[in-house]
């Protein structure tokens, strides 16, 4: 059985930026659904319950046809939220080797931060946008709904979460803003971890 990891931190940890309310909602009614969705959908199939849920993205056209759909969109949920809390985080500082990957594949920080604002503006509904390592470089990604670039055998870095439920309580239609503030919370820390060991 697939379970909701803890946050890490409170609720209230992310303010002004992202809200208690949001993250709880966020946390406890959407992530829980997926999970509870996923465990659902696996339980006539016991030989798939026991693996890491991003084996189960990462093999999709494996997964028998009656439950496929499910499991991408809930297995997706899953992976993409239990990744997203680690993002988080007030006051972290970009450096280390991803700054250097940063600054040799997009030019600067500044035209990173260009790009990535961009692609995520510009994705049209619901779903994410990512910073990814293919082959050793650094670009950025749209995924739609809960699709996560592992199925396309891209390693995510780096994620956003555009569906409405994660910013529209605090900036309503202003996408640009809540995008724009996301800057101020992201964990380099553990950005820094995900692309040393993508790198490996």
């Amino acid at each position: 059985m697939y379970t909701l990891p803890d946050l890490g931190y409170e609720y209230n940890a992310l303010e002004p930026y992202m809200d208690e309310q949001t993250m709880k909602i966020h946390h406890t009614k959407h992530h829980q659904a997926y999970v509870d969705k996923l465990n659902l959908a696996l339980e006539k199939y016991p030989e798939w319950q026991n693996k890491p849920v991003t084996s189960l993205i990462k093999n999709l056209n494996e997964i028998p046809e009656d439950i496929k759909t499910a499991v991408r969109n809930h297995g997706g949920g899953h992976v993409n939220h239990s990744m997203f809390w680690k993002l988080l985080k007030k006051d972290t500082k970009i450096n280390g080797e991803i700054l250097k990957a940063i600054n040799k594949n997009f030019g600067n920080f500044d035209k990173f931060k260009e790009e990535f604002s961009k692609s995520a503006n510009s994705l049209f509904g619901s779903g994410w946008c990512w910073l990814v390592l293919n082959n050793n470089k650094l670009e950025t990604v749209k995924t739609s709904n809960q699709d996560n670039p592992i199925s396309e055998g891209k390693i995510p870095i780096l994620g956003i979460d555009l569906w409405e439920h994660s910013y529209y309580l605090k900036w309503n239609s202003n996408r640009a803003g809540f995008i724009e503030n996301f800057y101020n919370i992201i964990n380099w820390d553990q950005v820094e971890k995900n692309y040393k060991e993508a790198m490996m």
